[in-house]
């Protein structure tokens, strides 16, 4: 019974079954079953009646039992196996997820998506995703160094492709066979890849950010990079060292110190990296939170920027424009990166072949947190 003064809670609607649509277009339920699932067996008449009742009713097909019968499940899955409090602040999965869900919804797929704990939980995921089959493919982010997920996935015969794996290594030339060319196979190249991948060029990327710094006379430059083990984290962190050697640079002033990608972590390590006898005249944050915690904790300590430090964010949003002073920052289409994601998956799915895929090179925009060591 009701309490006083309180609404009565509504039954939620009951969903209508093929026993309904039997019932309603008044013929078997077996013969519901040939016509919604386009089998012979019942007329056109009756197969065009079964469907429009169908309509008026909202009925949809079961997920469960489309995969039992073979059909797609209408979904593609997406895993994250980051720290929770990471995701709440980095723009960066939002403006992917958009533009993932934007090829997809064109298809009416639905993106299955779950954070999880870390990446044995991940893989356990995609096994029970394939044996339940809930999902037609996934998107794999966040490469590893050492990834077991491309070996998995390939096993599985799971659909999937890689969001940001390494960049494609260039074959090695031919060499002369004793009846003409042959291909070369040199020791310890790596192998075909498994899955199809969708790449940035951060070692590119980060040439131009030393570009910029160097030229404006920066040579105590230190890069407060993401998560240690993924793949981009490891490129940026080589590429960084390649481009120091170019120019000459001191290791000792020149370096990379990881994080978890949070503002807490970018402004400890902004406060570590300041309290150096030494400390940077530059600092390069390796997305838009970090580089604005820094920004905080320098005007919090009477820094000028960009008169004593010069700050540069890997990834433009919002925040890098609106903070004071406005933040330079590597602009880069991420909504088209995950479009191109998604595009290359539905390509997958629909039987084409294993390709790699690089995205748009982003580019330096520079606003006012860059300058010239010690400019008013």
């Amino acid at each position: 019974m009701t309490a006083p003064g309180e609404a009565a809670r509504p039954k939620p609607a009951r969903r209508p079954t093929i026993k309904d649509i039997a019932r309603r277009a008044g013929v078997s339920e077996s013969a519901v079953s040939f016509a919604l699932n386009d089998r012979p067996g019942v007329s056109q008449d009756t197969r065009a009646r079964v469907r429009r009742v169908a309509e008026e009713l909202g009925w949809q097909a079961n997920s469960a039992a489309r995969a039992l019968s073979g059909e797609r499940a209408g979904a593609m899955g997406l895993v994250l196996a980051r720290p929770a409090q990471t995701l709440g602040v980095e723009s960066f999965f939002l403006q992917l997820v958009s533009g993932i869900q934007e090829v997809l919804s064109a298809r009416k797929i639905a993106l299955l998506f779950q954070v999880v704990e870390d990446l044995d939980a991940e893989c356990a995921l995609y096994r029970r995703w394939w044996a339940e089959r809930r999902v037609d493919g996934v998107l794999v982010v966040d490469p590893r160094t050492e990834d077991p997920r491309p070996e998995l996935l390939a096993s599985l015969g799971l659909p999937a492709v890689v969001v940001g794996g390494p960049a494609p290594r260039e074959p090695d030339a031919p060499v002369p066979g004793p009846t003409g060319p042959t291909a070369s196979v040199p020791a310890g190249a790596p192998p075909r890849p498994l899955l199809s991948t969708v790449w940035a060029d951060d070692s590119k990327a980060m040439a131009r950010v030393l570009d910029h710094l160097y030229g404006l006379g920066h040579r105590r430059i230190v890069h407060i990079a993401g998560l240690p083990g993924l793949a981009h984290t490891d490129r940026r962190i080589r590429s960084l060292r390649t481009e120091a050697d170019l120019r000459g640079l001191d290791h000792r002033h020149v370096h990379s110190v990881t994080t978890d990608y949070s503002d807490a972590e970018g402004a400890e390590a902004t406060r570590r990296l300041l309290d150096a006898a030494q400390p940077p005249t530059a600092i390069i944050y390796d997305n838009d939170v970090m580089a604005v915690a820094g920004a905080s904790v320098a005007a919090g300590r009477g820094i000028a920027v960009p008169g004593a430090l010069s700050i540069v964010a890997w990834d433009d949003s919002a925040l890098c424009r609106v903070t004071h002073p406005r933040l330079t920052a590597l602009v880069r289409d991420t909504p088209g990166f995950g479009r191109l994601a998604a595009q290359e998956l539905l390509a997958v799915l629909d039987g084409g072949p294993l390709r790699t895929v690089q995205g748009e090179l982003p580019h330096l925009e520079a606003r006012e947190s860059t300058g010239a060591p010690g400019t008013p």
